[in-house]
């Protein structure tokens, strides 16, 4: 997919990618994950984004392999278009790895966006693979109802009348993340997949690990500009 080069243009263009989106579940056997995320610096004036994927073995979550890439000159940090700036140096990662995944968790939001868009909507709806978005604060909706102080509490994220997420509080006293559909995956499919990737972290491994990878990434294209 050629990705727009102008905010206006991304704009223009996400109503009908969101309508490509796929909320529910339409996956095989889910025997590889992989997790993936992108590190920038906001107000980089080279637009420089490094993104990295990790795959893993879904059972016992052995890493089989990681990928990055290192993107400069795409579109400016503007919210609710991040999707466009980040997924370009995502899909390149994917092209990477030794195998492809079978479920994608994403450090980022799904359908839990203003426009119903979010980075791991637009990466499954490219890479046309099931997608899971795992967010870490909140970008639209607020929380209904209470979620205790205990590990697997859930609430509704709520947005126009609307559930668009489940905040999820992965472990006792921490801040919760935010699951939404992605691409291919139904919101309770979500919410069990980041469930059983957990090892009792705040982050699923898949993501947390994409993380790491992605830092690595970041300080590579740094020493090699150096």
């Amino acid at each position: 997919m050629d990705f727009p080069t102008t905010a206006a243009a991304a704009r223009l263009l996400q109503p009908e990618l969101a309508a490509r989106v796929i909320a529910e579940d339409a996956l095989g056997p889910i025997r590889t994950v992989a997790g993936a995320d992108a590190s920038t610096l906001r107000f980089d004036p080279t637009r420089t984004v490094h993104a990295a994927m990790v795959a893993l073995d879904a059972e016992s979550l052995t890493p089989l392999g990681e990928a990055g890439a290192t993107h400069s000159g795409g579109l400016p940090y503007i919210p609710g278009l991040l999707g466009f700036r980040e997924v370009p140096p995502l899909a390149e990662a994917f092209s990477g790895l030794p195998i492809r995944p079978d479920l994608i968790l994403v450090d980022g939001h799904g359908l839990a966006h203003p426009r119903g868009l979010g980075v791991a909507c637009l990466l499954g709806v490219t890479l046309d693979v099931p997608t899971i978005g795992v967010a870490k604060s909140i970008l639209v909706g607020s929380i209904q109802g209470a979620l205790p102080d205990v590990a697997g509490a859930q609430a509704p994220l709520v947005w126009q009348d609307r559930v668009i997420g489940m905040a999820l509080r992965t472990r006792r006293g921490a801040n919760p993340v935010y699951v939404s559909t992605g691409h291919r995956v139904s919101l309770p499919t979500a919410l069990a997949w980041v469930i059983a990737l957990g090892r009792g972290r705040r982050l699923p491994e898949p993501t947390r690990l994409a993380h790491e990878a992605a830092t690595r990434v970041r300080l590579a294209a740094r020493a090699a500009s150096a």
